[in-house]
């Protein structure tokens, strides 16, 4: 009897329902950008039980190391945004970006000045009442990677019960990168994983803006290729993360936009992509409307159509995201050979849905979508109510 009893416990201690990580759900995160305030928040309130934390995009970095509120996420409809969600027990984490390589490197390089900066995020935090800091400093140069780990880990010690979320870049493997040898130079990486594995509590991959950073999966077809997020190299960029920062960590940054491109075929039967804008999901429907052209589901997953435009845009279109990913004013530049065509390439909720799949498939810890402003496809919550 006694064996049988030991057995059983054995059994038991070993099942599934043991493994508490395992069992969980994905959680789900996602930012809500500043330039739609309004529309952001109302449509995260209108689904905030999907949600294991939201957002706000949130407080920037000045040069000297000052926090500015760029959002003003001390006023309404922010506070009651987060009144309701952490009455629901929903992390209410704002993000702190910040993109000037320059100016991170010369603060954090400081003693003084890297201290000053953890101390005030981590005040700003509990004078706030947040449930902690997403952390998402890009453009970094590599010689900052050091001084970016004694940051995080000075932060870290700093915060106490608080959260400390990391957003981080993509890393694509080298053999992926590069045709041949790679560069000495290509490893020389801002950033260091197991660091932020040692000091950050989440770790959002931004595995988005890949265009033609892959040149394996750019040859594997004929046509153009500038997708947001091809599933086969999120997968590839997962993988090799996994290497150094636990899954049970990482987080799966998904994106709900799209990119226009001038294309101009080159005569080695290559392309050459003069990137226009980001844009939301219906300003591809308001061009489908217009030109009637003929949209497939292309080979990275996402949704894309060609068009020749009447006449050359000159100006970001008024439905389009006034704001690019990077957090720079959207541009037109104007090509030294005209281009023959436009190809429209954007995120949609099956490319979603993909990529939740992914993320359970690997056992990371979550996804989180980069952005929620009222305007992507309204169909991706139909996808995380699955969850």
């Amino acid at each position: 009897m006694k064996r049988f009893l030991i057995l059983v416990l054995l059994v038991s201690a070993f099942s599934p329902s043991s493994f508490a990580y395992a069992a969980q759900p994905l959680e789900v995160s996602g930012w809500i950008p500043y330039w739609k305030i309004a529309s952001g928040t109302a449509e995260v309130s209108a689904h905030l039980s999907t949600f294991k934390e939201i957002n706000p995009f949130g407080y920037t970095v000045r040069a000297d190391g000052t926090i500015a509120d760029t959002a003003k996420l001390s006023q309404e409809p922010w506070l009651s945004l987060q009144k309701a969600a952490q009455a629901k027990k929903i992390r209410y984490i704002p993000t702190l970006m910040w993109s000037d390589g320059e100016a991170i490197h010369k603060i954090l390089s400081n003693d003084t000045s890297r201290r000053a900066l953890a101390q005030r995020i981590a005040d700003l935090v509990k004078e706030k009442g947040y449930d902690g800091i997403d952390i998402d400093f890009e453009s970094k140069k590599a010689e900052t990677k050091e001084y970016f780990a004694t940051f995080l880990k000075g932060l870290y010690m700093r915060m106490g019960n608080k959260w400390v979320m990391c957003s981080i870049e993509a890393r694509t493997p080298l053999d992926s990168r590069y045709e041949g040898t790679p560069p000495a130079s290509a490893t020389m990486y801002a950033n260091d994983f197991v660091a932020i594995n040692n000091y950050c509590d989440r770790v959002r991959i931004m595995a988005y803006d890949q265009r033609t950073f892959d040149v394996k999966l750019n040859k594997a077809g004929a046509g153009p290729y500038v997708p947001v997020a091809d599933i086969a190299w999120v997968e590839k960029v997962i993988n090799l993360t996994a290497k150094d920062i636990k899954k049970s960590k990482l987080v799966i940054g998904i994106p709900t936009y799209g990119h226009e491109y001038a294309v101009t075929p080159l005569s080695d039967g290559k392309f050459k992509y003069d990137r226009k804008w980001a844009f939301n999901p219906q300003y591809a429907f308001d061009l489908m409307t217009k030109y009637q052209p003929t949209v497939t589901r292309n080979r990275a997953g996402e949704m894309s159509f060609t068009y020749v435009p009447h006449i050359e845009p000159t100006t970001t279109p008024s439905s389009a995201d006034p704001t690019t990913v990077e957090g720079a004013t959207a541009t037109v530049s104007t090509p030294a050979t005209k281009p023959a065509y436009h190809i429209v390439w954007w995120s949609d909720a099956k490319a979603v849905e993909d990529k939740v799949n992914l993320a359970k498939r690997l056992g990371v810890r979550g996804v989180a979508l980069f952005k929620i402003d009222g305007a992507q496809d309204p169909s991706i919550w139909d996808v995380l109510k699955k969850i």
